[in-house]
């Protein structure tokens, strides 16, 4: 197994240029996660009782608050750091982008090399909590079986809004996504920063004026020849109807929905939101869809009325309240209103 710790210098360099959310939009992250606290201040609350859940249809428990936490995905990595413990993580894997300068600024995690971390490197680290942004991530060819995990004293834990073998979530909404905000404040023993951070996102909520032009939109996340969209139970619908955008799939009971591009074709949308990741980026969206012939005739596409959001603040997280700011400042810009 080999850590790879980026010094700050390269995690700058490396950052790309995305349509980020703005400074001002995350500037709640950096309090929340301490700005420039001391390690002291960051201590993990007492919990007065043991942690139990029940997590994707397994029973999470845990006598005292994690101090080595490994983290799969950004939206698991980026709650540990908003609640103030990123230097708790021993190890962070499998990221979807680079890591937001606010809730980085005093603490760089350690960056486990390749995707996917196995249970083998899992275990080397040590951790008592293993905490995930998806089910996948708990295999026998990833992180280890979850029950093989808690025999050997690691508690594990995946992102509420992503269980999809039970316990699965109904549509996500924003007072939903606060209630996972408490229970990993819980099972983190930083109630008090949760609770802090929820208190600062309602607030933010509350400068958003949804538009009122009836605008059609459709969440492109991924895909070429089979786009995969946002549809209508997950983060997508829950940003979008803040927006006051209509999502062209949003009477499918799911959170993402693959589909031929002839549905697409069929609803035109008037706005597209795209989604910048590692492997498959805004710019190599944009280049398809005006390539194409007939996708380049889309209104959304002629008009280039397209909103940009990052990979990690599109799933459901601390960092999705803060892009529904960034994105309603986008599309105020494309002048769709009348």
């Amino acid at each position: 197994m080999v850590l790879h710790v980026l010094s700050p210098g390269r995690t700058r360099a490396r950052r790309v240029a995305l349509a980020a959310i703005p400074l001002a939009a995350l500037a709640f992250l950096a309090g929340c996660a301490g700005g420039g606290a001391s390690a002291d201040e960051a201590k993990p609350e007492a919990s007065p009782t043991p942690f139990v859940t029940q997590n994707c249809g397994f029973t999470v428990t845990m006598d005292a608050p994690p101090t080595r936490i490994v983290t799969i995905k950004s939206t698991s990595t980026d709650m540990v750091a908003a609640l103030g413990l990123a230097d708790r993580i021993v190890g962070a894997a499998f990221l979807d982008g680079p890591l937001p300068e606010s809730l980085y600024a005093e603490v760089t995690p350690p960056i486990m090399e390749g995707k996917l971390p196995s249970q083998e490197a899992v275990l080397a680290l040590r951790p008592d909590l293993v905490f995930a942004g998806w089910e996948s991530n708990f295999t026998a060819e990833g992180a280890g079986d979850r029950a093989e995990l808690e025999s050997l004293g690691i508690a594990s834990y995946v992102s509420p809004a992503a269980c999809r073998s039970a316990d699965v979530p109904g549509p996500l909404t924003f007072d939903s996504l606060f209630g996972e905000i408490t229970e990993a404040g819980e099972l983190l023993g930083a109630q008090d920063a949760a609770a802090d951070v929820i208190a600062q996102q309602r607030e933010m909520l509350k400068g958003v004026t949804p538009s009122t032009a009836g605008l059609t939109a459709a969440w492109y996340s991924s895909g070429r020849e089979t786009p995969y969209m946002g549809a209508g139970t997950g983060a997508p619908q829950m940003v979008m109807d803040a927006l006051g955008l209509t999502n062209i799939f949003g009477d499918h009971a799911e959170a993402w929905l693959s589909v031929g591009w002839e549905r697409v074709i069929e609803a035109n949308p008037d706005v597209i939101v795209l989604v910048e990741s590692p492997g498959n980026t805004i710019a190599a969206k944009i280049e398809l869809l005006k390539a194409d012939p007939v996708l380049s005739k889309l209104k959304a596409v002629q008009n280039d009325s397209f909103l940009t959001i990052p990979f990690a603040a599109g799933e459901a997280g601390v960092r999705t309240v803060p892009a529904v700011l960034d994105l309603a400042a986008q599309l105020q810009a494309l002048g769709l209103e009348g």
